[in-house]
């Protein structure tokens, strides 16, 4: 298996300077939400800039209202003393940081249409539409996953803790990646598919349509995954087995190769944060229609009207054209192995269908 990004040349990675700060914690407690503390130590190739828009870049879930708020209110402390929100930060200034933290509002059962793949009395299986959020966070407190599960248990959510906004759930997909994704009905199973999990012991497949065509057409990709330095909110790689965030491994092969995009299928092997969506950046071949990492910037094509087929062809793919399509583990009860697979949502599928319509594939394709 050739190691892609990582065979013939030496790939060069950024360093990292700053840690990541998240403004949330893990879980809340709606009765006595405590304020939440950070220190930042600014980074010593860091450029003078306003702190109220270093710190909203910085910080997780943070909105530049919410830092005036505190800097006005002398939350925020810059070596130790309160500052202006035009105070111009400066290389390895020390800045302490308190925000306030409202309770969480109450999770509540909503009727929302979910497909169910398959339910025991221990999990159910879901093929999650685009667009659909997995459990509430910062702008998106109702309409998720989570409040149609509750409404979907009705009584039988009894199982599950209220007081958490994830529950059951054991792992997510990004809002807008369509496909499978599995749910606890109980805590033991939940313990135990968690279990599952961190063992690897739950197999994944993911189909993406991408830009161009991967060189060679399989491998492996190999890096750490940590925050980017340039824009906090995204992930970028850095060395593998380096110091800076943690490895990452992706397994893809090509399926069908369209001269100037391909479906390609891919094996995750650890689970981190945007991993398959920032791998095939770093590879050079984006993901169509992800904003995040470059893959809704419309490309222009060498062939008779490639201008217009690639603007239509990312308005039929308003999102990150990334479907989870097949998943197996163990029943956490029984032990008996299960497996599913999901169809290709309809916007991959006529996407797909547009392709293969206007450039014809190569004949060496695997299916």
């Amino acid at each position: 298996m050739v190691i892609a990004g990582l065979n013939g040349f030496s790939p060069s990675y950024p360093k990292m300077q700053n840690r990541t700060v998240k403004n949330e914690p893990e879980t809340w407690d709606k009765d006595a939400p405590e304020p939440k503390k950070m220190t930042l130590q600014v980074a010593e190739t860091q450029k003078p800039m306003r702190i109220d828009v270093y710190l909203t870049r910085q910080v997780e879930n943070v909105t530049r209202n919410k830092v005036q708020e505190a800097i006005a209110e002398q939350r925020v402390l810059v070596n130790g003393k309160p500052v202006k929100a035009n105070y111009r930060i400066k290389s390895r200034d020390s800045i302490h940081i308190t925000f306030l933290r409202p309770p969480a509002p109450e999770l509540a059962p909503e009727d929302i249409p979910i497909d169910i793949l398959y339910e025991d009395d221990d999990l159910m299986v879901i093929d999650k539409a685009p667009g659909m959020v997995v459990h509430p966070a910062f702008g998106n407190w109702t309409g998720t996953l989570a409040n149609a599960i509750l409404h979907h248990l009705g009584q039988d959510a009894v199982e599950l803790d209220k007081t958490d906004l994830r529950p059951g759930i054991v792992h997510r997909l990004d809002k807008n990646t369509s496909g499978l994704i599995i749910v606890a009905k109980n805590s033991t199973a939940l313990h135990r598919l968690a279990r599952q999990f961190a063992r690897r012991e739950v197999k994944k497949k993911y189909l993406a349509l991408v830009w161009g065509i991967p060189e060679p057409a399989e491998g492996i990709i190999r890096t750490n995954i940590a925050r980017s330095i340039r824009d906090r909110k995204i992930m970028a790689c850095y060395e593998y087995e380096g110091g800076e965030g943690k490895t990452a491994v992706t397994e893809y092969r090509i399926l069908k190769n369209f001269r100037h995009f391909a479906l390609v299928e891919l094996t995750l092997h650890t689970g981190r944060t945007h991993q398959i969506r920032v791998h095939l950046k770093h590879l050079g071949h984006p993901i169509v229609g992800d904003e995040t990492y470059g893959g809704a910037v419309e490309r222009a094509l060498p062939f008779s009207k490639g201008e217009s087929f690639v603007k239509n062809l990312l308005e039929l793919l308003p999102r990150q054209a990334l479907h989870a399509q097949t998943l197996s583990f163990s029943q956490p009860t029984s032990g008996e192995r299960l497996a599913f697979t999901a169809p290709l949502p309809a916007d991959m599928r006529t996407a797909i269908e547009k392709i293969e319509k206007t450039l014809r594939p190569e004949p060496h394709d695997v299916t």
